[in-house]
């Protein structure tokens, strides 16, 4: 129970306090959090996008196709038919190890705007949420602790000096990369609670 009210206090945000006592709870204000971090995302790129000359836009474009997002080493269902046959347990440690994959590199999200300083604090929010979700749903198989997830190493060279062209690719690759993981999890998060109510219907 402490752990639930642990939650409630680190998570809530204009949710009413009173005690949570299932894990569909739990997975709605997760659910929730992700939700903002994606549309965040999206609202953090469309506003780079904008800033951008239409042939500076268009080969950011083709030079993002081409390249791996860092966190794309975590093995995630290739698929939403992979999606829907991952366990719950699965979809949570994956949705787990891609929020912590940022926790370093939001810090170049960060600054500019109250937007982006919402990142790295919300990020953090989540993964607690999460942790806790996952221990609830281990039947007592301890499979994952604080700190046992190894952080991937942030973009390598993004925090060298960088000519104008290469920062603002670096920047546009940041962006992106980060509004296609926080729908990644989403997906998962969204997927995991609905397997909750056996009479929902949980295609994509």
């Amino acid at each position: 129970m402490d752990k639930v009210i642990l939650l409630l206090s680190v998570l809530s945000l204009g949710i009413s306090s009173q005690p949570i006592t299932d894990s569909q709870r739990l997975f709605s204000i997760a659910v929730s959090r992700v939700q903002h971090l994606h549309l965040l995302a999206q609202r953090l790129l469309s506003d780079f996008e904008n800033s951008l000359q239409t042939d500076e836009q268009r080969q950011l474009n083709k030079i993002f196709l081409q390249d791996f997002c860092n966190s794309d080493y975590i093995i995630s269902p290739i698929d939403k038919h992979e999606t829907q046959r991952s366990s719950v347990l699965k979809l949570l440690i994956i949705s787990y190890r891609l929020i912590e994959s940022w926790e370093f590199p939001s810090r170049s999200l960060s600054g500019g705007s109250a937007q982006r300083n919402q990142i790295s604090p919300k990020l953090s929010e989540l993964k607690t949420g999460i942790l806790l979700l996952i221990r609830a749903n281990q039947d007592g198989v301890e499979i994952i602790s604080d700190g046992a997830v190894q952080q991937l190493a942030p973009y390598e060279n993004y925090y060298q000096s960088l000519g104008a062209d290469e920062s603002q690719r670096r920047s546009y690759e940041l962006l992106a990369c980060f509004k296609k993981d926080m729908h990644k999890v989403e997906t998962y998060l969204t997927v995991a609670k609905c397997r909750l109510s056996p009479e929902a219907n949980c295609t994509l």
